[in-house]
């Protein structure tokens, strides 16, 4: 379902220094997978995820997701295939302003297909315990409410492939396993690939698959 070979990304700083990121020979993970990447802060965890994604350009390197080759796509086309086989949870949420909750999730959905449910939009936010405030705007909910309609967001297209960066850093405890729960519970039933960021131990522990990008990332210094 996904699959990394010799990706490598790079930055010139101003001074004309090369800062390399990345440097993953080899990563894969199968249809239905579920897996957990954990490393220090500064590692290349979200530029690894961005890359995936389509977000950012790699440097050199082949990244495959459901049998495209997305390093061959034009900028257009990465938009276009994430349109259409990804969900992605971002730390910083990216929720649109001027629309509610609800709205929030059912635009995610026009992004791939155009069609839209609002049956399964509603049934998303109730699992994350937003059933009453599913008609509120971004700046009424807190930051825990924000991230949560983010998660729904990001599975409200049925996507081949999740990636969720961090998804439970802004959520209370009492609402952490609640997400982890809907992440994995609804990959599980609908054979949703998940590549799943995150520093808390309490959720690595939950997953089969763990791994340590400074393990697979070379451009790490260990």
């Amino acid at each position: 379902m996904l699959s990394l070979e010799n990706v490598k990304k790079s930055f010139v700083e101003p001074d004309g220094h090369t800062l390399h990121i990345l440097d993953v020979p080899s990563f894969d993970m199968k249809a239905g997978e579920q897996v957990v990447l954990v490393g220090r802060s500064g590692c290349g965890k979200t530029t690894l995820l961005h890359c995936i994604a389509g977000i950012a350009e790699v440097t050199t390197g082949r990244i495959l997701v459901d049998g495209v080759e997305l390093t061959r796509l034009s900028e257009g086309g990465r938009d276009a295939l994430r349109a259409d086989k990804m969900g992605y949870v971002f730390q910083t949420f990216n929720l649109l302003q001027g629309f509610s909750a609800i709205e929030n999730v059912v635009l995610g959905m026009t992004f791939g297909n155009g069609i839209t449910d609002t049956a399964r939009a509603r049934h998303l936010l109730e699992r994350v315990g937003l059933a009453d405030r599913m008609n509120h705007f971004p700046a009424t909910l807190s930051v825990g409410e924000q991230q949560r309609v983010a998660v729904a967001r990001a599975l409200a297209n049925k996507p081949r492939l999740l990636l969720a960066d961090e998804p439970t850093a802004s959520v209370d405890s009492a609402n952490q396993q609640s997400i982890i729960d809907l992440l994995r519970d609804t990959c599980r039933e609908e054979q949703v690939t998940m590549l799943l960021v995150t520093h808390a131990p309490e959720v690595a522990k939950q997953f089969t698959r763990v791994v340590p990008l400074e393990e697979i990332n070379r451009a790490v210094k260990k």
